[in-house]
């Protein structure tokens, strides 16, 4: 077996890829061989005795399945989390998260007539001062406030 390395190199820049990547057909080794010129390599290019492999990626998959286990919970426990709770989650953006969400409550409840205008104002003023844990606290509140009201 004769030495390649220079049609191997030449094919490389000719195929503008690396020489590891570079391929030969085993059975048209004595063409190659032959081919000391450029444009000998390119015939042979051509006519497929020499070809670059493709390029290898690294694969995502694993990166996938990770990240749809995160979506339902997994792999987030204390082990896992470098930064503070608020580093984590901001508190201004927990608080945006939850005030549209009760107000979005109230607005439906007075929709419906579940709650008169001026309860819904009282309870409004309430939500935004931070009375209300969520939204089933907040709703509780408003059963209550609304049985005084009967």
């Amino acid at each position: 077996m004769s030495d390649l390395a220079n049609q191997k190199r030449m094919a490389a820049a000719i195929l503008k890829c690396g020489v590891n990547r570079v391929w030969f057909d085993p059975e048209r080794q004595t063409d190659i061989e032959d081919a000391i010129s450029r444009s000998d390599l390119r015939t042979l290019i051509e006519e497929g005795a020499i070809r670059a492999h493709a390029v290898k990626g690294n694969s995502r998959g694993r990166a996938r399945a990770r990240m749809a286990q995160r979506s339902y919970g997994h792999r987030k426990g204390p082990g896992r989390r470098k930064g503070a709770a608020g580093a984590r989650a901001s508190s201004k953006r927990t608080w945006i998260g939850k005030i549209r969400a009760q107000r979005r409550a109230l607005r439906d409840m007075r929709g419906e007539g579940r709650i008169e205008r001026s309860l819904y104002r009282v309870m409004y003023r309430r939500a935004s001062g931070g009375q209300f844990r969520s939204v089933a606290h907040l709703e509780a509140q408003v059963e209550i406030a609304a049985g005084r009201m009967r």
